[in-house]
């Protein structure tokens, strides 16, 4: 890759991107952009700013993007009640695609020929960063360090950045055996004990949540309000979609909620255990589905739910910016156009309960209709007769052949 003249780098600050900076300056004799997203990590993004001037970086560029996240990457996905293999919440996989998007917009703006990523080659991230940049801009080329060099410990890159001078910031007290990542939507826990699927996390290891033991003994309720399948206020107060998400994981994780423990089946084809917590997505989902069942239509609930495990792993898999991916968008928020009202949760030790749900003016509950009392005639039971007996037709013939 000679005719790499500049790279742009999706950069933290941490150790291993401030050896990648160095290694890329080194390696490829190329200038370096340094690009650090603020997506609600709950970490101050702007001391990366210093760190990549002292290794000598003209071009830095630090975002915050948690709106633009949360409005155009999260809720779309929540319209479609996504959830990966019936419990992950994706909130690693849905900003790699903003991350990715970024990376080029900048590649362009300031005439680099490629980016790089401190993805591993083990992980699924590797896999959508560069889907979506090669998505984005074909003619993209792309440095994965880790593929690439011999730095493959954490003592190693240590003794690199030790022998090059890069400033590393050594944090006092007790230093996280997990490999972290966190943004408005969770924060993922890996590595560590939990390497082991029998070892169970350690109370300390959570951040944001609380245990169900130790959540208030009295319930808390909120009330959400719906506008086209988005979340637009919270107990009547208005919200941004950011906004929304940063509550919410006060709220859920004030009350234990949001703690998930799983093995997922990354794409790259072997198998993770991994801890999250999730608490505002945890929320959106049950809330979603409460609202959506006053007011969808049976059949296109129906048709969302079986669309949803394939609209799933083309997030988790890197295809946020596949053509598939995008026709799916376009009919799940044309489904949304109803979905508009309230919904009451009541949050108690961990646990997401819907207690109400209302909208004046899309609901398709009819009371008159489903009353156990009299309903005046508004639907006649004896039609069930022919109904039942239709339905039951083939069954009859094939019970009738099975006595012979």
């Amino acid at each position: 890759m000679s005719d790499i003249n500049k790279v742009v780098l999706a950069y933290s600050g941490g150790l291993d991107t401030s050896v990648i900076l160095k290694w890329l300056q080194d390696v490829y004799s190329c200038e370096v952009v340094t690009f650090t997203a603020d997506i609600g990590q709950g970490e101050e993004v702007e001391p990366a700013r210093a760190k990549a001037a002292a290794i000598g970086i003209k071009e830095i560029y630090i975002e915050d993007l948690r709106e633009e996240f949360a409005k155009d990457y999260v809720f779309p996905m929540f319209r479609a009640n996504t959830i990966y293999e019936g419990e992950y919440l994706l909130g690693t996989s849905i900003a790699r695609p903003l991350i990715a998007k970024r990376l080029i917009e900048i590649a362009n703006a300031t005439g680099a020929q490629a980016i790089a990523h401190g993805a591993t080659g083990k992980g699924n991230d590797q896999v959508r960063f560069e889907l979506g940049a090669y998505a984005l801009r074909p003619d993209i080329q792309i440095i994965a360090p880790w593929r690439e060099w011999d730095l493959n410990s954490r003592q190693s890159l240590l003794a690199y950045a030790e022998k090059h001078g890069i400033p590393v910031e050594m944090r006092k007290g007790k230093v996280s055996p997990y490999s972290m990542d966190a943004n408005l939507l969770h924060i993922s826990y890996e590595g560590g004990i939990l390497e082991d699927p029998w070892s169970e996390p350690e109370e300390d290891m959570w951040r944001w949540s609380v245990s169900s033991e130790n959540a208030p003994e009295q319930p808390r309720y909120i009330e959400l309000s719906y506008k086209k399948g988005d979340i637009v206020a919270i107990d009547g107060n208005a919200h941004s979609p950011a906004e929304v998400m940063e509550k919410l994981n006060k709220i859920g994780g004030n009350n234990g909620v949001g703690r998930l423990d799983i093995v997922e089946n990354r794409y790259v084809g072997m198998k993770s255990r991994g801890c999250y917590e999730t608490p505002a997505g945890t929320i959106m989902l049950k809330a979603h589905r409460a609202i959506e069942s006053l007011t969808l239509d049976r059949e296109v609930a129906h048709l969302k739910d079986e669309l949803m495990p394939r609209y799933a792993s083309l997030i988790y898999n890197g295809y946020w910016w596949s053509p598939e991916r995008t026709l799916l968008q376009g009919m799940i928020d044309e489904s949304q156009l109803t979905v508009n009202g309230k919904v009451k949760i009541k949050l108690y030790k961990g646990n997401v309960i819907v207690t109400g749900r209302a909208s004046e003016a899309d609901s398709l509950f009819d009371e008159s209709i489903a009353t156990f009392e009299d309903d005046d005639g508004a639907y006649n039971q004896k039609d069930a007769t022919g109904f039942i007996k239709l339905n039951a037709l083939r069954l009859r013939i094939a019970a009738k052949n099975k006595r012979f």
